[in-house]
């Protein structure tokens, strides 16, 4: 189990990570807003959320595979 949460908080992680970077490429490709630096602002707020969840879950099961 918890080498299953390791893998869910690496991929939440990623995501994050990945959200936060490309978000001004993400809006421009997939959303055809008139705002799109509140669209930028929102998907880079996601992704901090996912990349501190992800990092929390990854901290949490790392202690517990270490003992």
């Amino acid at each position: 189990m918890q080498t299953f949460m390791l893998f869910i908080g690496t991929i939440t992680l990623v995501i994050g990570v990945k959200l936060i970077y490309d978000a001004r490429l993400i809006v421009n490709k997939y959303f055809s807003v008139s705002q799109k630096n509140t669209a930028v602002i929102f998907l880079k707020v996601l992704g901090t959320f996912c990349a501190v969840l992800g990092a929390i879950l990854i901290s949490k099961n790392w202690g517990a595979m270490i003992n």
